[in-house]
């Protein structure tokens, strides 16, 4: 059988790829333009447009208004520049860790988790070893026990993922065309994003379509790409739960 030609490419070859315009760092949290396609990091992006409504790479108009609307979480392209740096979702993690206790608050749940998962993946593969961690397996299959004995822990974690926590959230109408819910309080994944709260609540109000709805925190339209842990900590960080967001007829914008 002829063998396989492999060709080894240097990191530095590929950083272009792989950076924020805007920090010239590796990106963090990427978040991609949906109009353009253009990758930076979510903090830096979200700064940018606050001033701005155009790509900081291309400056194609993203919205005249809501330029935030128009960018999304970009899971994939994350996955691969952590894959490629060595180090680095360990390095943020920690940095995310040492911010919230700086502050004196709680370090939320997956921000606990990835950092364990990553120590985990560093030890168990460093040398080229692949031996597994009993005791890590053990404390995972009691975890998962009990998960299964409560759906709703005291530390909000789902029981799909422990590393990702749930938001408790009140919506509320403030508009006279539309009726409340009968039962505004709601939970679910911090991973959920405006677009399902939509649908949610065109379902309960039997609406013929979810794109008639705005949904409002801080009378801020929130984009539908929009995760509920990135509403949390862009907009609702220093304050209480549960997340207070309101919904209303979806206004046009000239």
């Amino acid at each position: 059988k002829p063998k396989m030609l492999t060709r080894k490419i240097k990191l530095w070859d590929i950083n272009a790829h792989i950076t924020c315009r805007l920090c010239s760092g590796y990106l963090i949290d990427a978040t991609t333009v949906t109009e353009c396609l253009h990758t930076f990091c979510r903090s830096c992006l979200v700064k940018y447009l606050e001033e701005n409504n155009t790509c900081p790479t291309c400056r194609i108009v993203i919205h005249q208004s809501h330029p935030l609307q128009y960018i999304g979480h970009d899971r994939t392209m994350q996955d691969i520049v952590y894959k490629l740096v060595p180090g680095l979702q360990e390095a943020e993690m920690r940095k995310q860790r040492e911010f919230y206790h700086k502050l004196g608050l709680e370090v939320p749940g997956d921000i606990k988790g990835e950092t364990g998962s990553a120590k985990q993946h560093l030890d168990t593969h460093r040398n080229g070893e692949t031996k597994a961690d009993d005791s890590t397996n053990k404390e995972a299959a009691e975890e998962k026990q009990e998960d299964d004995n409560d759906y709703h822990r005291s530390d909000e974690q789902t029981r799909s993922d422990p590393r990702r926590p749930q938001v408790s959230i009140c919506l509320e109408c403030n508009s006279s065309k539309l009726r409340g819910l009968k039962r505004k309080w709601i939970r679910c994944s911090a991973q959920a994003t405006v677009l399902h709260l939509k649908k949610f609540i065109a379902k309960k109000l039997n609406l013929s379509s979810f794109n008639e709805l705005d949904i409002l925190c801080n009378e801020e339209i929130l984009g539908k790409d929009h995760t509920l842990k990135f509403v949390v900590v862009t907009r609702w960080r220093f304050k209480k739960a549960p997340l207070l967001l309101h919904y209303r007829p979806k206004m046009d914008l000239l």
